[in-house]
């Protein structure tokens, strides 16, 4: 009878664990940016509103390096009558 033996490549999961981390931070980063846009035009995306203080600009790349890597960063570039 044949036993299976597992192996495992410690490298490759310690890559895939680091990749992960890494898109993980940079999404939640671009979110965090994004929020706070919202809530300085007090307006989403492509919104009408009569309440909204500013206007959308396009944004920028920006890159943060951390431990898990460099991540890209979409800084909203925010317009007009800001809080």
């Amino acid at each position: 009878m044949s036993e299976k033996i597992v192996q495992l490549n410690e490298e490759v999961i310690k890559g895939q664990i680091k990749e992960f981390v890494r898109g993980s931070v940079e999404e939640t980063l671009n979110e965090l940016l994004e929020a706070e846009a919202e809530k300085l035009t007090q307006a989403g995306r492509c919104e009408r509103s009569e309440a909204r203080q500013g206007y959308r600009s396009g944004h920028y790349d920006r890159n943060l390096t951390t431990t898990s890597s460099d991540v890209t960063l979409h800084v909203p570039r925010l317009r007009g009558r800001l809080p």
